[in-house]
């Protein structure tokens, strides 16, 4: 058997960052609190709530007063930064750049839309950190689409604006544009630059990760994706290994594994999400060697 660990997956610069924000805070001797899981991955979660991390929602964030708060990579909602304001709170802000760029993009394309009757189009997951940063910078209008079931939430007579979620998948991102203009056409006839303005907003360090997946999912007998449950990204990465690996294992950590996904002569491939931290995809690793090779 042979064990390898892909040097593409793991942490983003924008998980990253915020991680080492959090744990240089930490190390300081100081509280923090972090609005939100200052990660998609239970383990690390867990990790760094026993160093002190203490995670909060919204609701708790108007409570509190005199305290220092992480804004995580996902980014916020103008909204939090007019409650730390009021509340004496000094935000340590790890919003990833990629994202505060999106977000400025976003708040320009709905001061634009205002002005002709458009609409801004987000595709990406409702609830998520980061959509519901980006719907802020709209005033909370913006149409969030998951997929082809929600394009009826536009009005394809009015101007369109849409923009994705940093870590959707670019596949998805140009299906969806491609039913946006088949509709736009379908009405009135054309599609010009004022009907529809598609802005690809995803991010390139995650979406150069789908080719990669797919190289490293070929090359391996059986794939442990390691994610944790909530990350978009781990979701569109696993499909991605999936597809191309039928045996493709999605796991959240070692004490999932299954004894019968792998047999004694497999290469067995390990990779994550950006969400992914390493010492656990080592874990992984770890724990397959210890079962199948003692």
């Amino acid at each position: 058997m042979k064990i390898d660990i892909d040097v593409n997956s793991g942490y983003c610069f924008g998980v990253e960052f915020a991680i080492q924000m959090a744990e240089d805070e930490l190390d300081e001797g100081n509280g923090l609190y972090c609005l939100g899981d200052i990660v998609h991955n239970a383990m690390e979660v867990e990790r760094l709530r026993q160093k002190g991390l203490q995670i909060i929602d919204r609701d708790y964030l108007r409570q509190i007063h005199d305290c220092k708060v992480l804004i995580r990579a996902h980014g916020e909602p103008p909204e939090t930064y007019q409650i730390a304001l009021e509340n004496n709170i000094e935000l340590i802000d790890a919003s990833c750049p990629v994202v505060l760029k999106l977000q400025n993009r976003v708040k320009h394309s709905y001061d634009d839309m205002r002005t002709n009757g458009g609409q801004v189009v987000i595709y990406g997951k409702p609830g998520h950190a980061e959509v519901e940063g980006l719907t802020g910078q709209t005033s909370n209008t913006a149409i969030v689409i998951a997929g082809e079931e929600d394009l009826m939430k536009i009005d394809f007579s009015r101007p369109v604006s849409l923009y994705s979620q940093t870590t959707k998948s670019t596949e998805g991102f140009y299906r969806i544009k491609s039913l946006i203009e088949e509709k736009i056409r379908a009405q009135k006839g054309s599609v010009t630059d004022a009907d529809f303005d598609a802005n690809d907003s995803i991010c390139r360090q995650v979406s150069n990760r789908e080719p990669q997946m797919e190289k490293f999912s070929k090359e391996h007998d059986v794939i442990l994706f390691v994610a944790g449950k909530k990350s978009s990204n781990g979701k569109a990465l696993y499909e991605v290994c999936k597809k191309h690996n039928p045996r493709s294992y999605f796991i959240e950590n070692q004490g999932e594994l299954d004894p019968k996904w792998i047999g004694k002569n497999d290469h067995v491939g390990i990779c994550g999400a950006t969400s992914t931290p390493r010492w656990l995809m080592e874990r992984v690793s770890g724990a397959v060697e210890a079962f199948y090779m003692s």
